[in-house]
């Protein structure tokens, strides 16, 4: 082993319910490596400044969670295309000349997670409903169009939202009124929830399933808890489920790989730790 200490952690506001501290310290010592990862407090008034910072600290780079995964990207030196596209960085990596390169491994974490539940999924088996049109919407659209989905459905309570993202992105997204919500549903091979109903203390979402195929997969990015109320009346009904604890995991892998030199695998007994935190 050699002598370098290697940092690395998240910058949010708040951030002390982030669970990548425990991820990342986890490969950590399952990898004897000398390092570790923290939670970095930044309010947005001081984010370029805490930016500017970790080059100057000699941090490998961090992650970046909400409210900054936007702003973020201005203060970088150069930015992946796939992040450009999503709109969003979620990850910073230092290189070897202290240039600060930002990308989005959201969306990879979304397929791996996928990937986990049915290992023969593919993207062009069908429609795919999305609900939702923020940053983890964007994410998970780009991801699934460059995985070749050719009808990607999306639905947002605010209407005008989900038309932006569907003329921004061009075929094949269309958007559909809220009010057309249940019929969107039929013959979808993916239904995906990226919104933060039916999260802990959030109403459950609105959403009828009596029109979804039930051999169609339902995914939720929701990991708090493990089974929402659209994931357990999917799971009910018949249709496998997908929480968003896989995508949480498997974005944490490129990232790690990026800092530590090492690439980790997710395992049951990480997926146990972690569950145990909440």
């Amino acid at each position: 082993m050699n002598n370098t200490f290697t940092m690395a952690g998240v910058m949010g506001w708040p951030v002390a319910h982030s669970r990548s501290p425990a991820i990342h310290n986890h490969w950590i010592r399952k990898h004897h490596l000398n390092g570790a990862y923290g939670l970095f407090p930044v309010p947005p008034t001081h984010l370029e400044a805490a930016i500017r910072g970790i080059q100057a600290l000699g941090l490998a780079g961090c992650n970046l969670t909400i409210p900054h995964k936007v702003e973020a990207m201005a203060y970088m030196d150069w930015v992946d295309p796939l992040a450009q596209r999503m709109g969003a960085i979620n990850t910073i990596v230092v290189q070897a000349d202290g240039a600060l390169h930002g990308f989005n491994n959201d969306g990879f974490g979304f397929l791996q997670s996928l990937r986990d539940a049915q290992p023969n999924w593919r993207a062009d088996l069908g429609p795919i409903v999305i609900v939702g049109a923020g940053g983890a919407a964007r994410a998970i659209v780009v991801s699934l169009i460059d995985a070749g989905a050719t009808e990607i459905r999306l639905l947002n309570r605010t209407h005008h939202k989900a038309q932006a993202l569907a003329q921004e992105f061009g075929t094949p997204v269309t958007s559909f009124d809220w009010s057309e919500r249940h019929e969107a549903l039929a013959g979808a091979a993916l239904l995906v929830n990226t919104t933060n109903q039916g999260m802990h203390g959030e109403a459950p979402l609105d959403l009828s399933l009596d029109q979804l195929p039930t051999n169609a997969l339902v995914s939720d990015a929701i990991y708090i808890p493990l089974e929402t109320p659209l994931l357990q009346a999917a799971r009910l009904r018949g249709n496998t489920t997908v929480n968003g604890l896989g995508m949480l995991l498997h974005q944490a892998s490129p990232a790690f790989q990026a800092w530590f030199g090492v690439t980790p695998e997710v395992t049951p007994e990480l997926r146990k730790l972690i569950i145990a935190t909440f």
